[in-house]
């Protein structure tokens, strides 16, 4: 094993215990912020540390022709799959998140097999199908539940939705990092996009004003604060630095260690239930995931 394959496992499991708590800080912090405000201060922050990030690394943008195609990651990585995210999170619970989230791995292995020729067995082809029902289970168990609960199927749909985003947001950075882009001023550009961006919308917020920060109590701040540089700028910077010299779907397998962090803290400090169509759900995505990720003999049957 090489040196630069164990530095991306390393940078890739930090960023899953970062990313693995941050799910349960977004919806306690959502408690005390909406959404649009949370965003705009949260990118707020990071884009001026983005900004100072970015003037020694953009030239490894322009040098390679690619500032237009950077300029799309950052729209579709901060903008869309951001916004989706935290929209999501204000309508589901963690828990659901954290299991839906399971199929991503699942996802960008289809992404990489299409857009960057990685290999895929039919194994992984019946696996990805079975967690994909168990998603479909699991976005519609509020139904079993609580009778048609629209907000939090939309809640889950907006994760989904999230993770379709974050799907070619990955294969970008993988085609963006190999043309000689910085990871660091991908990263940044990301930020300042998201800000910008997001920034007007503060003008049709009803929720916002100068008062929502400065009475907003401390906890929340920290919040923000967390989203902003852990699960900001340090958190995406290693994340597309772990992209960089192992196949987008082996990178993809750090994402199965998001619920070991979220979902204990979904069950103890938000209080979430674990109920029964929530378990059905869970269970089918995990036998998915398992069939798919199970590697017999020679990768010989690829798509």
């Amino acid at each position: 094993m090489t040196n630069h394959r164990l530095k991306s496992y390393f940078y890739l499991f930090i960023v899953a215990v970062i990313w693995g708590v941050a799910g349960p800080i977004i919806k306690y912090t959502l408690g005390g912020i909406s959404t649009i405000p949370f965003l705009v201060y949260r990118f707020g922050i990071s884009s001026l540390l983005s900004i100072f990030l970015l003037i020694p690394t953009y030239k490894s943008i322009i040098k390679n022709n690619i500032l237009v195609e950077s300029i799309i990651f950052g729209f579709l990585t901060s903008t869309v799959a951001l916004g989706l995210l935290f929209l999501g999170m204000e309508k589901t619970t963690v828990l659901d998140m954290s299991f839906i989230t399971l199929t991503a791995p699942l996802m960008i292995a289809i992404g990489g097999a299409l857009f960057l020729k990685d290999r895929i067995t039919k194994r992984e082809k019946l696996g990805i199908t079975i967690a994909f029902f168990g998603s479909l289970i699991t976005i519609i168990q509020p139904i079993f539940e609580n009778g048609i609960n629209i907000y939090q199927i939309t809640g889950n749909l907006l994760i989904f939705a999230y993770l379709l985003v974050n799907t070619v947001s990955v294969i970008m950075a993988k085609r963006l990092v190999r043309k000689g882009a910085s990871p660091i001023a991908l990263t940044s550009l990301s930020f300042i996009i998201g800000f910008i961006s997001f920034a007007p919308l503060i003008l049709f917020s009803d929720s916002f004003s100068l008062s929502t920060l400065t009475s907003l109590p401390f906890p929340y701040h920290l919040g923000v604060l967390f989203m902003a540089i852990m699960s900001g700028n340090i958190a995406y910077t290693l994340w597309v630095k772990g992209q960089k010299t192992i196949e987008v779907s082996e990178a993809a397998l750090f994402n199965y260690l998001y619920p070991v962090f979220s979902a204990p803290l979904a069950v103890y400090w938000l209080g979430e239930k674990v109920t029964l169509a929530f378990l059905l759900g869970a269970l089918i995505i995990i036998i998915g995931v398992i069939i798919a990720e199970y590697k017999k003999g020679r990768r010989s049957k690829t798509l």
